[in-house]
């Protein structure tokens, strides 16, 4: 947990390509980062909150016709270890900017219920730039406004769950420094180019038919199908789904005849245009067991002992160690967190 403010107040290991590289060049990689004497020589101290957006991110979105202003999208998979960037393009629609790998999430798959569960959440949160902390005790990070307007109602608790820097996590997203530094940029840029808010989608996976039925055992199973309705309206339209709050659940892309619903809990209101919506996205937007795998091809879902490594940071702690890990990825050397639970991370790459 990170609490912002008064309450508590790459180059360098920065996508895809230490995943996608053969074993020699990964090892290359991290020796250079080691030699050159961790985070602290490519970020700023004193003026971390108003660094520009790398040069290399730039020109990526300047490629795909995007410009620093123009609105993103987050989402973030545990059980892969991955946040994404998304962004609008001229076309209108989003497309992906950047994946980074994560360096550390706490828990297991499934919802934050309480405060002090070490859980990380689960759910369509909205950020604001009020939610930007750039005082953060992890260099870097952003409240992502849990417990949100359905779990606030549910009787879930908990405060100040974070994307931030560092390796470090109890129920917040670690992003490593150097990564959490291009994140936060891109946000507020984004911000100060009039995006009001926007969207992040916490999910426990990609929630293909393949991984839904890995899971379908689950006890969240259902909230995971009720999440997959999102996934999917974003997964086929490039656009992020309207999200509104009643019977409790999320309902997505619903006008509702009388407004949005007060009560999350409440029955849902007769709407407009849902089922149009549904039915224009196919049977994928409501799965059911039938558009799953066969029961003979259903697999055991993950089973974790605390949280998430990505497998990039996961072959650096067990070559290298804790200690230099927190040093690769803090300022300040935040220890990481439980390290032997996240040397048991079950996930692997490709699954």
């Amino acid at each position: 947990m990170d609490v912002p403010n008064s309450k508590k107040n790459r180059r360098g290991i920065n996508g895809w390509s230490l995943l996608n590289e053969p074993r020699r060049a990964f090892t290359v990689m991290t020796l250079a980062l080691l030699l050159s004497g961790c985070v602290s020589t490519v970020l700023e101290v004193e003026n971390k909150s108003i660094q520009p957006i790398p040069a290399a991110l730039v020109s990526d979105m300047t490629k795909k016709n995007m410009s620093p202003a123009d609105p993103i999208l987050i989402r973030i998979f545990k059980d892969e270890s991955e946040l994404e960037i998304w962004k609008r393009s001229r076309t209108g629609r989003y497309e992906l900017v950047k994946a980074y790998p994560m360096c550390r999430w706490s828990g297991k798959l499934g919802p934050k219920t309480k405060s002090g569960d070490r859980q990380a959440p689960e759910g369509f949160y909205s950020v604001n730039s009020g939610m930007l902390n750039p005082n953060s005790q992890y260099y870097l990070s952003f409240n992502l406004g849990y417990p949100n307007k359905l779990e606030a109602a549910l009787g879930y608790t908990g405060e100040a769950i974070m994307v931030h820097g560092a390796c470090s996590s109890s129920g917040c997203f670690a992003m490593t420094d150097q990564n959490v530094a291009a994140i936060y940029a891109v946000a507020r840029e984004a911000l100060r180019g009039g995006q009001a808010a926007f969207q992040v989608q916490v999910l426990p996976f990609r929630m293909t038919a393949k991984n839904m039925a890995r899971n379908r055992t689950n006890p969240n199973f259902a909230f995971w199908t009720n999440l997959k309705q999102g996934y999917d309206i974003f997964e086929s339209q490039k656009l992020p789904p309207k999200v509104s709050f009643c019977g409790r659940r999320y309902v997505f892309n619903a006008t509702f005849q009388e407004g949005e619903p007060a009560d999350p809990l409440g029955q849902c209101p007769a709407s407009i245009d849902q089922s149009q919506t549904i039915a224009s996205l196919g049977p994928e937007i409501a799965p059911s067991p039938l558009t799953f795998e066969t029961e003979a091809n259903v697999v055991s879902y993950h089973a974790y002992e605390d949280g998430g490594m990505n497998a990039v940071f996961r072959r650096m702690l067990k070559n290298r160690g804790a200690k230099e890990l927190s040093k690769m990825t803090s300022l300040t050397a935040v220890p990481v967190s439980r390290p032997e639970a996240a040397l048991a991370d079950p996930h692997n790459p490709g699954e």
